[in-house]
């Protein structure tokens, strides 16, 4: 790190707020977020866009080094049909060490940065000043996107989501690149019985904390 810019990187599983907190962080702070799923999402819908295989891994790679970071719409990349796709691209090496790269460098933005993902603590940043993994159990993961679905008048199964997102936990967890797990020095966030707010007020002072050493 130097001093013209501070990272704060943010892991966790899905569903457990972990996204909402670092967008809430980063406008507190006035730091660029950056949601590093959607850039795979992102490079996915190019794939798809252009009518091109999925399975090419030296294609992938080239549209990877060609997503741009910044203005990723996560309405649009949220559709079913790209996470898919985008869990089919993620686990190429060549993709992940491109995307890696991008991550990165956005990580540098001045006069700081709030990434979230899967392993940014310990692959992408494992430098950040800041560190946070954010979790909660699967049963209260799976209730609010449940609830989340619901509240938009989607139909919803909660048996059917609760055992997509232990499927998720076994598949982003189990990986032999880039697993999902909290780095050493993390911070931990169960977020099962704790409101956005008070999640976010225990990040915050974890934060300012590392803001005052790195003055």
């Amino acid at each position: 790190m130097t001093s013209t810019h501070f990272t704060i990187a943010i892991d966790g599983p899905a569903a457990a707020g972990k996204g909402t907190l670092s967008r809430r962080i980063a406008e507190t702070y006035g730091f660029h977020h950056l949601d590093t799923g959607l850039t795979y999402r992102a490079t996915a819908k190019a794939l798809l866009d252009a009518g091109l295989t999925l399975d090419d891994e030296a294609v992938a790679e080239k549209m990877a080094r060609e997503v741009e970071l910044v203005g990723l719409d996560r309405n649009i990349l949220s559709r079913h049909e790209i996470g898919e796709a985008a869990s089919k691209i993620a686990v190429m090496p060549a993709v992940r060490r491109a995307l890696v790269e991008a991550q990165r460098r956005f990580s540098k933005k001045a006069p700081g940065t709030v990434l979230d993902g899967r392993d940014i603590g310990t692959v992408v940043c494992p430098a950040a000043p800041v560190k946070l993994y954010v979790t909660a159990s699967p049963e209260v993961r799976a209730k609010r996107r449940y609830d989340e679905i619901r509240g938009k008048g989607g139909v919803a199964n909660f048996d059917a989501i609760f055992e997509d997102v232990k499927r998720r936990d076994e598949r982003d967890m189990g990986r032999a690149d880039s697993p999902l797990k909290p780095a050493e020095d993390a911070h931990l966030l169960d977020t099962s019985e704790m409101s956005i707010e008070a999640a976010f007020q225990a990040a915050k002072s974890i934060i300012d904390a590392a803001l005052i050493r790195n003055t």
